[in-house]
């Protein structure tokens, strides 16, 4: 009576339509009973052709002797197993055995994971919800002589085995599909050494798209490294860099230090703890507000905010958005992050960074899962993979419901926070987000990569925002890893493609768009006209469409509201001012690098006026930097992509 055992059907992996991603199917697998195979190299020499073993190690496991089973190889072809099963050798048996087959192949691939020729999990849900889907195995024994034929009219029992419950999944396949295309082209196009997009639901926290590129086929996995299979947006961390200032932000606003009409100076640099802070690309914006501030990106402004916080105020903030720990995704392999443990003392330049996401390291999921709490009105979100558990019959078995997990601010903070970030969609450097009638709120990043324990010249640019502002449908992260480009920031590279996959995934969910793909009111962005002269500023004003009001008896504009770079509705009236100054000389600065808007707003704050030739960033200037011109004249300035 010797058993043998019976695998029980892997359940199915579907996602949240019920589309299967995950399936087994039967498979011959040939396996050998050693002590009743009576001719050890005979019958080595004969299997070895069908099998990929060796003769050699064919022979070391069929001599052994042993009366346990032993499997020689799973996953046979149907050719193989049936010139197997006529050679009708002692010993020797060709059973079905299920197989695990992703017919979709590479699509999810890091979600959805592996499972291996035991019919075990790996990594992935496969690996997480094993003992869910595995089920029970059966078991066949059955009366045999000496040379292990069955004796007939002998006892035989059999244990049927119990399939696998099937698991369905919070993603979506069409959107993950969305996720995916994009982010490999973007990455190929900017030959990045690896890119990642995130989408949320940010009212349940439930994860619709995990796309990683370069990809992996699970039906192949032993062909792929398994750095190429890690799902790096729960197993690695990053410095998120300016893509964490929403947490500032709130932080600040709910501590009431943060409004509109509190001016901030940002100069050249700040110094602090023995260090200085500066904005990477040496942007200078002088005496600036909150809301300025946030749309420029400004590292000192943040710099401020967290060092008037203190740790001790602010520590308690970036708990409470999930950072610094595991927020119990069902999902093996999550790491906490790392955030700072605040001291008494020393530790000033430090959380002077931490204010704009440098020193803190923070997974992609934790990132996302935060701001999603700006978009829900404060509530954090347990993320989840997993939305149902069912029996191979299909019946509900068990449903996982949304969990609210913290409550870092309130809705009132959250929402000014939300519009915060809608502003620097519409006015700063996160414009190539935006989506015609959806209304983006969002704000990018172009962290620094710490290597060898400083600051390298890599970059990962980033972009994190939802939609609708006013009613949240998704959140996304878009994350490109060192990009080889000329321009490797945040708002070039990663908000287009941000772009792309909301605006494809909210039409495919159904939002609509306000009429029709129009902002509610059209909105126009106002010219810089600071130093034009009557007649130049007339006409500037005329060709695009707005109405203007003059003051004073100067000669030359000295100042406009609104600000130049707003956008706001078509036939806003422009107020001029023009007051009398003396003409002096000024020196020309260096603008090379720098954005249009900032560009033309240090030579506004200079006296001097911009040419803008092409589109991007400033890539020449003429006169060149150090040149003394008198208030007023022209810097021609090259931009390019």
């Amino acid at each position: 009576m010797r058993p043998q055992t019976i695998d029980a059907q892997r359940g199915n992996i579907l996602d949240r339509n019920y589309n299967t991603l995950a399936i087994s199917v039967g498979a011959d697998a040939v396996y050998a009973l050693p002590d009743a195979v009576r001719d050890v190299e005979g019958t080595a020499r004969q299997l070895a052709p069908f099998l990929p073993v060796s003769e050699e190690d064919l022979i070391r496991t069929l001599d052994s002797g042993s009366s346990t089973s032993v499997w020689l190889a799973r996953g046979l072809s149907v050719e193989a197993a049936e010139a197997i099963r006529q050679l009708r050798m002692p010993g020797i048996r060709v059973v079905k055995r299920p197989q695990r087959y992703y017919p979709q192949g590479s699509l999810a691939a890091h979600v959805v994971g592996i499972a291996g020729s035991d019919n075990q999990g790996l990594e992935g849900i496969e690996y997480y919800y094993d003992k869910i889907l595995r089920g029970i195995p059966g078991q066949y024994a059955v009366e045999r002589d000496a040379t292990q034929k069955n004796i007939p009219g002998g006892a035989s029992e059999f244990t049927p085995p119990e399939s696998g419950h099937d698991v369905v999944l919070t993603i979506d396949s069409v959107l993950q599909y969305i996720a995916e295309t994009r982010i490999q082209e973007a990455v190929i196009e900017t030959k990045s050494e690896r890119g990642l997009v995130l989408v949320m639901d940010p009212n349940s926290g439930e994860v619709l798209a995990n796309a990683i590129y370069p990809t992996f086929d699970p039906n192949y996995y032993n062909d792929f490294s398994a750095d190429r299979r890690r799902n790096v947006a729960i197993t690695d961390q990053y410095e998120p860099g300016s893509t964490f200032k929403f947490v500032t932000a709130a932080a600040s606003v709910d501590l009431g230090l943060a409004y509109n009409e509190r001016k901030f100076d940002s100069g050249q640099y700040w110094e602090v703890g023995g260090g200085r802070v500066r904005n990477s690309d040496g942007r200078v914006f002088g005496n600036i507000s909150f809301l300025e501030a946030m749309e420029r990106s400004d590292n000192i402004t943040f710099a401020k905010l967290s060092a008037e916080m203190g740790p001790e105020r602010f520590h308690p903030y970036i708990q409470e958005f999930g950072f610094g720990s595991r927020s119990g995704v069902d999902f093996p392999g999550e790491i906490s992050g790392m955030v700072a443990t605040p001291r008494i003392t020393g530790q000033a330049l430090q959380w002077a960074n931490t204010g704009f996401g440098q020193g803190i390291a923070a997974t992609p999921l934790q990132l996302l899962n935060a701001l999603s709490a700006i978009a829900n009105g404060g509530k954090l979100m347990k993320p989840y993979f997993v939305r149902e558990i069912r029996d191979a019959q299909g019946r509900l078995v068990e449903k996982f419901e949304p969990e609210i997990i913290g409550n870092p601010v309130g809705f009132e903070t959250a929402t000014e926070v939300s519009q915060l970030l809608r502003s620097v969609v519409v006015n700063g450097n996160g414009n190539r987000a935006e989506v015609a009638g959806y209304y983006v709120a969002g704000k990018t990043g172009t962290a620094e990569v710490p290597q060898g324990g400083a600051y390298g010249e890599d970059r990962i640019a980033s972009f994190v925002g939802f939609a609708p502002v006013d009613d949240p449908a998704l959140a996304i992260l878009v994350v490109l890893y060192k990009p080889r480009t000329d321009s490797p920031y945040g708002g070039v590279l990663a908000a287009p493609v941000f772009k792309e996959i909301m605006e494809e995934s909210l039409e495919y969910l159904g939002v609509k768009r306000r009429q029709e793909g129009q902002e509610r009111t059209p909105l126009a962005l106002v010219p810089n006209l600071s130093n034009f002269t009557r007649e130049e500023a007339k006409a500037r004003l005329t060709r695009e469409g707005f109405p203007w009001t003059m003051e004073g008896g100067g000669t030359l504009v000295t100042a406009q509201s609104p600000r130049p770079g707003m956008r706001v509705p078509v036939q806003t009236t422009v107020h001029l001012f023009f007051y009398e100054q003396e003409v002096e000389d000024v020196e020309v600065p260096d603008v090379i690098g720098l954005s249009m808007r900032d560009a033309s707003s240090m030579l506004s704050d200079l006296g001097l006026r911009i040419n803008v030739v092409g589109s991007g960033v400033a890539a020449e200037q003429s006169p060149g930097p150090g040149t003394r011109l008198p208030k007023g004249s022209a810097v021609e300035v090259i931009f390019s992509l």
